[in-house]
């Protein structure tokens, strides 16, 4: 009995929400409370889990990973030099990526060239060394010097 009476609440107000936004002819409103209490009434009855599609590939694996210089996306075949921040606004993290789209564990996130000349870089200021150590290209270069 509660259940009905809070049925035919909602009802009133998404009826009247409705008519007080839009131009409707008063022989419909009958039909339109009948179809909004139906509706109402059958929510979360006989429920179905929807199968989660997964999404289609944009592009193969193989041709994403085809240029050095970028991987294309999964999601919507755009080149990228890094993924991560471009799968987490689609809501994944590198993990479900890959699962997503059923791509090895070691399936990179990053452009390899990218990824060289970032880590050349960071050679190159010493990032990497112990405390007080001076990488080996330091130490050339002071002895070219």
């Amino acid at each position: 009995m509660q259940e009905q009476n809070y049925l035919i609440e909602l009802t009133t107000r998404v009826v009247e929400a409705y008519v007080e936004g839009n131009q409707v002819d008063h022989e419909a409103i009958p039909a339109l409370i009948r179809e909004t209490y139906t509706a109402l009434a059958g929510l979360g009855k006989d429920a179905k889990p929807a199968e989660e599609a997964k999404p289609e590939r944009a592009v193969t694996a193989r041709k994403s990973l085809a240029n050095p210089d970028q991987i294309l996306s999964m999601i919507d075949g755009k080149p990228y030099k890094t993924l991560k921040r471009h799968i987490s606004n689609h809501g994944f993290t590198p993990e479900s990526y890959r699962e997503t789209f059923g791509l090895s564990a070691n399936y990179p996130m990053v452009a390899p060239s990218y990824s060289a000349r970032r880590s050349e870089m960071a050679k190159r200021i010493g990032l990497g060394n112990t405390k007080g150590q001076k990488s080996k290209r330091a130490t050339k270069a002071e002895a070219t010097a």
